[in-house]
């Protein structure tokens, strides 16, 4: 990332309609696939510990990532956020977690089958893999380029990388469906006028609260039917 961005980050965590929503629809999808007992999950690439307060609901959450800066943020909020890097320094043991996520991380990666197979090590035989990653290689704009992105996914190329990597998918979607036509025009429109300015920019309250309600409908969708498209995929998988 560059470091412009992970200042703005820092800031608009808690409060962006992206990240609010998001929470929301990944907590929805937890709660319906996971058993009701005790777990220990691994956050990889939990930035700001946005996601681990969440994650707490289902066991013990461990968090994971490369940024001096946002485990700072995360550690604050008294979150387990430990430093480490795929693909060769995870920060539990061989088979410590029930659930692994990587959410918005391997696209970061030069070898994003390397990463996989490395976090493949931290799950149990057992295990569930979660992974959210950018969808749909044409919505490549400036945005991907401050955030550090290699790829942007189509579901086909996802689940090849997975499946290459050691794992059995047993489910797939897109999703932000409902607000794809907006942000698709804005980054086509941005890549077309050579603007590699990222999107994170908070709109004012109401807009930013409508947006978020919004994103959030999803978790009603996700876990149950999937969806057709979006700007972001989620893929669960075990290993083989």
């Amino acid at each position: 990332m560059k470091p412009a961005y992970v200042a703005v980050h820092v800031e608009e965590h808690g409060l962006h309609w992206y990240f609010r929503g998001r929470r929301t629809l990944i907590h929805g999808v937890l709660r319906r696939l996971l058993p009701k007992r005790p777990l220990h999950l691994l956050d990889i690439g939990c930035g700001t510990g946005n996601l681990l307060s969440t994650l707490k609901e289902f066991g013990e959450a461990v968090g994971m990532d490369t940024s001096d800066a946002l485990l700072a943020v995360a550690r604050a909020a008294g979150h387990d956020a430990r430093k480490g890097a795929l693909p060769d320094d995870l920060v539990v043991p061989p088979g410590w977690a029930d659930v692994v996520l990587l959410l918005d991380v391997i696209e970061h990666l030069d070898d994003d089958v390397a990463g996989l197979r490395a976090a493949r090590r931290a799950l149990r035989a057992d295990g569930l893999l979660v992974v959210a990653v950018p969808a749909y290689p044409a919505l490549w704009s400036g945005h991907d380029v401050a955030l550090g992105h290699r790829r942007r996914y189509t579901a086909n190329g996802l689940r090849g990388v997975v499946e290459t990597a050691g794992y059995r998918v047993q489910y797939e979607s897109y999703f932000n469906t409902v607000l794809f036509p907006a942000i698709a025009s804005i980054r086509l429109w941005k890549r077309w006028r050579g603007d590699d300015r990222h999107d994170l920019r908070r709109p004012g309250p109401i807009v930013n609260a409508v947006l978020e309600r919004l994103f959030a409908l999803e978790r009603h969708l996700v876990p149950r039917r999937g969806l057709p498209f979006g700007t972001s995929l989620l893929l669960v998988a075990r290993p083989t």
